[in-house]
């Protein structure tokens, strides 16, 4: 027999089947619940001719092809993802809203008989849950910042860091970018970042995964990493927090940009092209330089003068500024397996932050 539609505000306090986006797909891109399926009653284009009838034709007529769109779409997904589901499938399903496109597949699921639940104002809840609890968790937690200079392996280390029991926030891997001008992941060509609202719910899910009895490791960061934000409070506390500053020599810090941004060697015009958008801190005669010494493939003397001219001044007055509770100066040799797990073995375990 049909079973009763269920409804929730609060998603995050059940567990599903399987969580059902029925938005559009370029919707679903842009952010949504994690672990959710994209099953579209409606596509892009579709969505947008309904849309288009709706606004300069007749309500009425958008509605009717509207639901011959959506009662097509439902069938070919009856067809091709539920027939396989057993009588104790339990989904969840939301839309933008809440409205007519979630309903629509949820009365169709409950009357074969499935107990479906409806998130209650759909994706827009969910939205206003991420907000508020990028507001308040980041302050519920303890952070310790990795500073140093451009070059001196903070990621590296903090990457390694998880293997020798510290708890890690690893920012620039949820932003997927390195956060500076030149910081653009690449994988065989530039790898897009998330959008800001799915970035944020991709930190979210990482907050909630953190031991709040245990000191959080991260990054020293600025607002804004790429394309994307940092939660106000998340920034704020980050500022807040001691600081362990690594030093490493410049040679060494020369080879480690190499080996980091191999794309950039390779792609030498990618790298004027982004050069250029320093012309207002370092002038064209500095860019000129550099140019110069990217086509003589003086890669060395690059690293070093771009090095000098702008990333450690800039970094020196943003840590002045905002990173300056500095409690522990590590410098090392190299950044080795070795050089690195010899200095966070000698950590004590109060250090560590195990409270």
């Amino acid at each position: 027999m049909p079973a009763l539609l269920r409804y929730t505000k609060e998603p995050h306090k059940e567990t599903y089947s399987e969580i059902i986006d029925v938005r559009s797909s370029s919707e679903f891109a842009e952010d949504r619940i994690p672990g959710a399926i994209n099953l579209p009653v409606l596509n892009d284009a579709e969505r947008a001719e309904v849309g288009t009838i709706y606004k300069q034709f007749s309500p009425f007529q958008a509605r009717k092809i509207g639901a011959s769109i959506v009662s097509k779409n439902i069938s070919i997904h009856l067809n091709e993802h539920f027939l396989n589901k057993d009588k104790n499938y339990q989904p969840l399903i939301y839309c933008w809203r809440g409205g007519q496109r979630s309903a629509s597949l949820a009365m169709v699921l409950s009357q074969i008989g499935w107990r479906v639940t409806l998130l209650e104002g759909g994706y827009k809840t969910y939205r206003n849950y991420v907000r508020q609890q990028l507001d308040n968790l980041p302050r519920q937690l303890t952070y310790k910042v990795l500073c140093g200079l451009t070059g001196s392996g903070k990621t590296h280390i903090l990457r390694k860091m998880p293997q020798r029991g510290f708890q890690v926030l690893d920012l620039e891997a949820l932003a997927n970018h390195r956060g500076s001008l030149l910081g653009e992941e690449w994988q065989g060509k530039p790898s897009p970042q998330p959008s800001q609202k799915y970035f944020e719910t991709l930190l979210l899910q990482a907050l909630k995964n953190l031991n709040p009895h245990q000191t959080v490791w991260l990054e020293s960061e600025s607002n804004k990493i790429g394309q994307v934000y940092l939660p106000q409070s998340l920034s704020e506390i980050m500022k807040q927090s001691s600081c362990v500053e690594i030093k490493l020599p410049l040679n060494v810090r020369v080879k480690f940009l190499l080996d980091e941004y191999p794309h950039l060697v390779d792609n030498p015009e990618i790298l004027k092209v982004k050069l250029e958008q320093l012309k207002s801190n370092c002038g064209w005669k500095k860019i000129s330089q550099w140019y110069g010494m990217i086509n003589n493939q003086d890669w060395e003397s690059f690293v070093k003068d771009i090095l000098a001219s702008h990333y450690d001044p800039t970094y020196s007055k943003s840590m002045q500024l905002n990173f300056n509770k500095i409690e522990q100066v590590v410098s090392l040799k190299d950044l080795s397996d070795n050089s690195i797990n010899n200095w966070l073995d000698s950590l004590v375990p109060s250090f560590v932050g195990v409270k």
